[in-house]
């Protein structure tokens, strides 16, 4: 994977209108990886990318009320087939953090890179998503050399108690092994 003017080349792009500007002194340090299926445990539904459009339509927003205001993006979605799908640029805060922490700083949106893998905390994932996972890493580091081999972590590590993703069934020894990292 490469990245130019901060979007990754060759796959999907659809702009969210879900982001903020990174202040101008803001580094980009971290990677948080994520899982969403919409019905929960049910893929390919369109449902996350919608959400992270603003676009649910009428019927998803009865059937999921708390989601019907939610205004959410992440800055890449990584399907169960591999598809990968950018909605927000990495020059600007994406909203997948929300309340949060890590090493003492708040706000991760702030200086994160947010990623989704469709799936849940307890379904295996699919190996294609590990290795398109692996690929952005690596094309991220290369482009933001201010993320450490050990700043990438889940939703549960920077909001533990209040989120469980990307959950038991991510396997973080893989991608650290895959990564070359201890």
């Amino acid at each position: 994977m490469i990245i130019s003017e901060h979007r990754l080349l060759g796959v999907h792009q659809r702009d969210s209108p879900h982001w903020n500007a990174r202040q101008a002194d803001a580094s980009i340090d971290l990677i948080v990886v994520h899982n969403i299926s919409l019905p929960p445990g049910e893929f390919g539904t369109g449902v996350p990318a919608a959400l992270f459009l603003g676009e649910l339509d009428a019927a998803t927003r009865q059937r999921f009320p708390d989601l019907a205001q939610s205004r959410v993006s992440a800055h890449v979605l990584i399907e169960r087939t591999g598809m990968v799908t950018q909605f927000v640029s990495f020059d600007r805060e994406a909203w997948h953090a929300g309340k949060s922490a890590w090493r003492g700083r708040a706000a991760c949106n702030g200086f994160s890179v947010g990623i989704e893998l469709e799936g849940t905390d307890t379904l295996p994932f699919e190996d294609c998503q590990y290795r398109v996972l692996e690929d952005i890493v690596r094309a991220l580091r290369r482009c933001y050399p201010t993320i450490g081999a050990d700043a990438v972590v889940g939703h549960e590590h920077i909001a533990p108690g209040r989120k469980t993703d990307p959950g038991p069934a991510f396997d973080w020894q893989r991608l650290r092994s895959a990564l070359g990292w201890p």
